[in-house]
């Protein structure tokens, strides 16, 4: 504990490339010690209360996202759409709309070819919960590009969290949890593999928020450098088998897509795909593949009818 929040002190202090080699050699003694809790949180797969399962008695969910930190992300989404079309899925790529340039025709490509967009803070600096003053300035900010985009869902950059201050977004859903990540800044997971609902203060109904569920492909592939997906096919199996949604996050700025040999900060997008084929192959018809707003739809009235 102490380690990461020294880390998470300097990190700004750090060019890039020691940043990523300083968090390398920091969760490899993490892994150890956290092998009790990551990548499955004992007791997270708990249903909820009056929990009645999935639509058309459909064994899991499946959510796929995706967080779009950069221009060069940015630039990378239409070939991720189109290979996950290509394998009959569909996802939400959430964007940073005051980092880079927005694109007004991806985001009309993307929802116009089933997909899901939303919003991913709105500079990604680290410093959306760093008080309540900044976070009340730019939730007005960020509630007009919700409006702007017709989105309906929100994460925060880092994961940071706060989910009082989160009610105050105009949004059907948020993802800015996780079941279990100890490696993560804000390290405080919900322990639970199924979305569940979040009141707001006052009248106001509420949101549903919504962790992810297996690692993120930067923690495995770029600072653990695993070399494919398999602790994703072995959460993906146990979620499964208890009933949860699998909720995956992961970033087209690091995933390579021409076969060049990767850097430091990239990984084969075939790992990817090749989870992709696995879900399919193995649970084809027995998964809810659905967007992030079909889910918090189906989640409020399954909170509200019980």
């Amino acid at each position: 504990m102490k380690l990461r929040r020294l880390f998470y002190f300097l990190k700004p202090l750090m060019p890039r490339l020691l940043q990523i080699a300083v968090r390398r050699k920091l969760v490899a003694v993490q892994k150890r010690r956290y092998e009790n809790i990551w990548p499955i949180y004992p007791g997270s797969d708990k249903p909820p209360r009056h929990w009645q399962g999935w639509p058309d008695g459909r064994q899991f969910a499946l959510v796929l996202t995706h967080d779009v930190e950069t221009a060069k992300g940015q630039s990378r989404c239409a070939e991720l759409m189109r290979l996950e079309q290509q394998r009959g899925f569909a996802s939400s790529f959430n964007f940073v709309p005051e980092r880079y340039a927005d694109d007004p025709l991806l985001r009309q490509t993307l929802t116009a070819n089933g997909h899901e967009v939303g919003v991913h803070g709105l500079y990604h600096d680290g410093k959306l919960f760093s008080s309540k003053k900044i976070f009340d300035e730019r939730a007005k900010k960020i509630n007009g590009y919700l409006r702007q985009w017709q989105a309906v869902g929100f994460r925060s950059p880092a994961m940071h969290h706060n989910l009082e201050w989160l009610g105050e977004l105009d949004v059907e859903y948020d993802l800015s949890t996780f079941d279990t990540d100890p490696f993560e800044p804000q390290s405080d997971g919900v322990g639970t593999i199924f979305p569940f609902y979040v009141p707001r203060k006052g009248n106001r109904i509420g949101y549903i928020e919504m962790p992810y569920t297996v690692p993120q492909d930067f923690t495995l592939f770029i600072i653990m450098q695993e070399k494919g997906p398999k602790i994703w096919r072995q959460k993906l199996d146990w979620v499964a088998e208890r009933g949860g949604m699998l909720l995956i996050n992961t970033h087209p700025d690091y995933m390579l897509f021409n076969g060049k040999e990767e850097s430091m900060e990239e990984y084969p997008a075939t790992f990817y795909l090749e989870f992709l084929d696995y879900v399919r192959e193995k649970y084809d018809g027995r998964f809810w593949q659905a967007l992030p707003k079909e889910v918090a739809t189906f989640s409020k009235l399954t909170h509200f009818s019980s």
